[in-house]
């Protein structure tokens, strides 16, 4: 079977593979190959991205970073699903992450209300 890009699934086939490589990166975390586990979660990190609309985040907005609790990110500009821009904290080195790493400052509030 030939294996399809991400961008090429189904929301149902994205959540489906996000799921078998998060049971994936659970046993390789178990058997302590830290590696494998990395890189099982960071394929379901992109595959999560698939799931969201890159135009429900803004250039020159500040999101948090998921899993990195107080670490922010101010979007300079969008390609595809990954945000361009920089960290608030990191003096103004350029990086790229996937959306589903970002969190929007209104989620925050509202998660804790």
């Amino acid at each position: 079977m030939e294996e399809k890009r991400y961008s090429q699934l189904t929301p149902y086939e994205l959540q489906q593979e996000i799921a078998g490589l998060h049971e994936k990166a659970r046993k390789a975390e178990q058997l302590g190959m830290v590696n494998e586990y990395a890189v099982l979660e960071r394929k379901a990190i992109m595959a999560k991205s698939y799931l969201l609309n890159p135009e429900d985040f803004k250039p020159g907005e500040i999101y948090q970073i998921d899993g990195d609790p107080g670490a922010y990110y101010k979007i300079e500009y969008l390609n595809g699903i990954f945000a361009w821009g920089y960290r608030l904290s990191g003096g103004r080195n350029e990086e790229a992450l996937p959306i589903s790493m970002l969190i929007a400052m209104k989620e925050l509030k509202e998660a804790q209300e």
